[in-house]
């Protein structure tokens, strides 16, 4: 009990250093003088004496003595000179915001993505970080919709590509490019003139890609209902990739992010008019905002987007 309680003791005095404490013995440990040292710190040296009379109380010890050639260290100075010198180390090592380098930064990068932001932006970006970054590592997962914000205040998710529209409230998302729709089929038959019409379209059954919640309705329905059209749903597949094999494999017609294409085996249907495209975001949580590492991140995703449309 009495070695314990003197652990606790002697870790309350440690705790009741400063950092300008630390310093003050280190400008006198490299000068063994006040005034030299006041210099080097660039305060008084009436400072550096109250400094040294503080430490001297904290540490029990009375550190420098004045002798004819200046300021001579204790013994037990000279022991902790050693500790003094590392934590100073450290606490200059420690970087600033903008000075994080991107080389040297070791951690694990979580990223939730749609299949195709996967293949449009992850793709890419694990290029871009195994040259300037190889010692980030990346986990790769499925887009998370529900517990998003949840995983991401607990640190489990750190970056999210998506739509704009899936984006949950409560996080903070930045727009990198626009993306346009492109109808698609592998039954060339349905190719007839420059443009089909809306109305010949609807002709046809559709594959809608509905990631997350399984659902016969895709999100150009609405618009296709602001038309004054109704279109046919007879397959829902939760990935751009999986209607791209269906389609492969079928005479249904469906919608694909202009990126994708162009995709052997299907063929781009002109139309008269198309539903609107949308927003492709990253998106990350509020207390992420002063993250260094990310910041690097988002503007080289942003820089390989800029004019894109």
């Amino acid at each position: 009990m009495e070695k314990l309680t003197k652990v606790i003791s002697e870790a309350g005095v440690i705790e009741k250093l400063e950092i300008n404490h630390l310093r003050t013995l280190d400008a006198l440990y490299k000068f063994g003088n006040i005034s030299l040292a006041a210099e080097y710190l660039s305060v008084s040296q009436q400072a550096i004496s109250l400094q040294l009379k503080k430490i001297r109380v904290v540490l029990g010890d009375h550190l420098f003595v004045r002798t004819g050639h200046g300021m001579v260290p204790t013994p037990y100075a000279k022991l902790i000179e050693p500790h003094v010198l590392k934590v100073l180390i450290h606490l200059n090592e420690i970087p600033l915001p903008d000075s994080i380098l991107p080389g040297r930064m070791e951690r694990t990068l979580v990223i939730s993505a749609t299949d195709y932001t996967q293949k449009v932006i992850v793709g890419e970006l694990i290029k871009d970080l195994r040259a300037s970054a190889p010692k980030v590592k990346v986990i790769v997962t499925n887009i998370e919709s529900a517990n998003l914000i949840r995983k991401m205040h607990q640190g489990e998710i750190d970056l999210t590509f998506t739509v704009s529209g899936y984006v949950p409230e409560g996080l903070i998302s930045e727009t990198l490019f626009f993306e346009r729709y492109r109808c698609v089929s592998a039954d060339k038959a349905i190719l007839s003139g420059d443009c089909l019409s809306l109305a010949e379209l609807v002709k046809h059954d559709f594959v809608v890609t509905s990631p997350g919640i399984a659902s016969f309705k895709g999100s150009a329905d609405t618009w296709f209902e602001q038309q004054g059209f109704h279109r046919n749903v007879v397959l829902s597949v939760p990935s751009f990739f999986m209607a791209q094999a269906y389609l492969k494999q079928s005479d249904l017609v469906g919608f694909l992010p202009s990126r994708l294409l162009p995709c052997d085996g299907l063929f781009d249907i002109p139309l008269e008019k198309y539903p609107p495209g949308y927003e492709v975001v990253a998106a990350y949580h509020p207390s992420a905002k002063s993250d260094p590492f990310l910041k690097w991140l988002l503007d080289r995703v942003g820089q390989c987007f800029i004019g894109s449309t």
